[in-house]
């Protein structure tokens, strides 16, 4: 006896009815893990991000300026650029004025030749003592703490005690040194 061959169907044996393969279902299951993992990934590298938070490395606020006899008369700008703070001496004292226009920020220039602090962004003018008289400054810079150390005899600056000649701290005894 002989069987009758069995009848195959006209579609391959691994594609269903609505035409997906197990190969097009396996791609979109590798495709769907590797979004996952993708985004698990992702979640982790913020997570640990987040455990190192941005750090601004500054200069100091405190800092020692020399021996007060080493300025001479007028403005020294040696301490312009690392801590934003100028020098000055007049022939009474000696006090640091913050190198910071007190209308936007920005920081002006000491014009030797015309004896004043001018700022390039929008003109405001101040004397040597800091007050201001053109330009938009609503008012005069600021003064930081200084004093002279008990220890070595140097000056000691600190931007971190700023006094403002509006409030009339600019008489406040660390506002300025006397010089004999």
């Amino acid at each position: 006896m002989s069987t009758a061959p069995e009848t195959l169907p006209s579609s391959p044996p691994d594609v269903a009815l609505d035409g997906v393969t197990r190969r097009s279902t396996l791609k979109w299951m590798v495709l769907a893990w590797t979004g996952f993992a993708a985004a698990t990934g992702a979640g982790l590298t913020a997570t640990v991000r987040f455990l190192f938070p941005n750090v601004l490395f500054e200069p100091p606020t405190r800092f020692k300026a020399g021996d007060p006899s080493s300025y001479a008369l007028g403005v020294d700008e040696r301490w312009k650029e690392k801590y934003g703070i100028w020098i000055v001496r007049d022939t009474n004292s000696i006090y640091a004025l913050v190198a910071v226009c007190v209308h936007l920020g920005c920081t002006p220039n000491w014009l030797q030749a015309q004896n004043k602090f001018k700022c390039p962004c929008h003109g405001s003018g101040y004397y040597v003592s800091g007050i201001n008289f053109e330009g938009p400054a609503p008012r005069p810079l600021e003064r930081a703490q200084i004093e002279v150390s008990g220890e070595d005899g140097q000056i000691i600056v600190d931007k971190a005690f700023r006094y403002l000649y509006e409030r009339g701290q600019w008489s406040d005894p660390k506002a300025f040194v006397k010089m004999a």
